[in-house]
C-alpha cells in the first residue's frame, strides 16, 4: 500500500523525517522534494565500475543552468529524509518528465531505514534550463509486510552530499 498525503503527514516527525518540511509540498500520495544548488558530473567519458570515477562540481546559479543532452548529472535533494517502518520511493514529477528531464534514471527504490539526502541521476532529452530549489521530484512511501532488518550500514547511508557511484566497493569484497 502507498501512503496517502494525509498519512505521510501523520507520520512526519516520527517514522518519517523530512527536513526541512513544507506543508505546501504535500500531494495526495507523495511529497515534493527540491533540487540543491550543486551538481556533479563525471570527468571521464568512459566510466569504470571497478574504480572511483573522478567528478567535477558545478554550481547552479539563481538564473539557472542549461543541461546538455546525453550527459549524466548527479544532483541531490535539499531535504534530508529518514524512514522507519516504510519503504521510501523516489520519482520525477510528471511536470519535469514532460520537459524531457529525467530525475531518477534508476534506483528510485529506497530501503526501509534509509537516512540521508537523495542523490538524483539527472538526464535530459534536449537542452533545458534548471534552477536551484525547484520542486524536482517526489517521495512516496510503501508499507512493508513481515519482519525486516532496517538499512543501517551501507555505501550511501547517512550521506551529507551528492554521492557518485561507489560500485567499485562491491568488487573489493
Amino acid at each position: 500500500m502507498i501512503l496517502s498525503g494525509k498519512e505521510i503527514q501523520r507520520h512526519i516527525g516520527k517514522e518519517i523525517i523530512i527536513e526541512p518540511f513544507d506543508q505546501s509540498r504535500v500531494n495526495p500520495n507523495s511529497y515534493n522534494l527540491t533540487l540543491h544548488n550543486e551538481l556533479l558530473v563525471y570527468e571521464n567519458h568512459e566510466l569504470n565500475m571497478k574504480k572511483l570515477n573522478p567528478t567535477k562540481r558545478i554550481t547552479i546559479p539563481e538564473e539557472g543552468l542549461v543541461l546538455e543532452p546525453n550527459r549524466l548529472y548527479l544532483g541531490r535533494t535539499n531535504e534530508f529524509t529518514k524512514t522507519e517502518g516504510f519503504v521510501p520511493m523516489l520519482e520525477g514529477r510528471s511536470s519535469t518528465g514532460r520537459l524531457g528531464l529525467f530525475i531518477h534514471v534508476t534506483a528510485g527504490f529506497g530501503d526501509v531505514g534509509f537516512a540521508g539526502y537523495w542523490t538524483l541521476e539527472i538526464f535530459c532529452i534536449q537542452p533545458i534550463r534548471i534552477y536551484p530549489n525547484a520542486e524536482i521530484c517526489q517521495i512516496y512511501y510503501h508499507s512493508i509486510e513481515g519482519d525486516y532488518e532496517p538499512y543501517k550500514s551501507g555505501k550511501y547511508q547517512n550521506n551529507t552530499d551528492i554521492q557518485p557511484s561507489l560500485m567499485y566497493k562491491d568488487f573489493e569484497k
